[in-house]
């Protein structure tokens, strides 16, 4: 006997299985057809950037940490075609130290250089357009929407001058007869994967402090307030469309459900 059968062994004659502890739920046997998301594609992208970061007014001595984090606002499949248009931005938090210096006055050596621990946030853009060669599952293609017109025939007489038997025979311009019909297509859409973003950043003005011309600053030391990063982004993302699918369902040995219309 099933481990099932042994604990429903103290239901009554009409089988209450609500008062069992364990409810199991009723499911579909057979070829069923459901609605699930499928897989189109699986692409693995790359886009390079260039960006100039401006700290003005700060006047930066040293950048302490960044953190990096890959969003994307539009990823569209143009269907019928194979093009994938991708939109996005890379949020970038930078940690520095700088803005008002305090200066220790010593010899330029054992100087010492007081700053604010400060942090800015960007956002800095990217566009992709780029090509599905391979497809996982076919997308299903959208159907378009139908306009069709249709007149009716209208016979009037004619003006004085036309043999009196013809007649005016056309469709009658004052009415318009239409008939449309419209799809609601399922649009493909992206789930993102994973990133990998690399970033070179370089400040393009700084100015090392000469401790023979500025002897308050300590050796070696200096600000700047631009920097130039390089940046190449590696992502992956997953084209997926609800698509109607057919599956199949068979009973579950483990359980026998038949004792009761669960």
């Amino acid at each position: 006997m099933s481990d099932y059968k042994k604990h429903n062994h103290h239901c009554d004659e009409n089988c209450d299985c609500e008062k069992s502890k364990h409810h199991y739920p009723h499911v579909s046997i057979g070829k069923l057809v459901t609605k699930v998301p499928v897989v189109l594609a699986e692409l693995d992208l790359q886009v390079d950037i260039t960006h100039t970061t401006d700290f003005s007014p700060d006047q930066v001595v040293e950048i302490k940490d960044v953190k990096r984090r890959l969003v994307i606002t539009q990823c569209r499949l143009l269907l019928p075609t194979n093009k994938l248009f991708i939109k996005g931005f890379v949020r970038k938090n930078i940690q520095y130290a700088g803005g008002d210096l305090t200066i220790n006055r010593e010899s330029p050596i054992n100087g010492s250089i007081g700053t604010d621990l400060r942090s800015r946030t960007e956002h800095i853009p990217f566009e992709l357009i780029t090509e599905i060669k391979d497809f996982i599952s076919k997308p299903v293609l959208p159907e378009k929407n139908k306009r069709q017109e249709f007149d009716f025939m209208v016979a009037q007489q004619l003006p004085v001058g036309f043999p009196e038997k013809d007649e005016l025979i056309s469709s009658d311009l004052s009415q318009f007869h239409q008939e449309s019909s419209q799809f609601y297509n399922e649009l493909p859409y992206c789930d993102l994967i994973s990133s990998n973003v690399v970033e070179w950043s370089e400040a393009v003005n700084r100015m090392p402090r000469d401790p023979s011309i500025h002897s308050e600053f300590p050796l070696g030391e200096g600000t700047f307030n631009m920097t130039e990063d390089k940046m190449v982004i590696y992502f992956k993302v997953k084209v997926l469309q609800n698509q109607q699918i057919r599956v199949t369902s068979t009973t579950n040995d483990h359980h026998d459900w038949d004792d009761c219309d669960i």
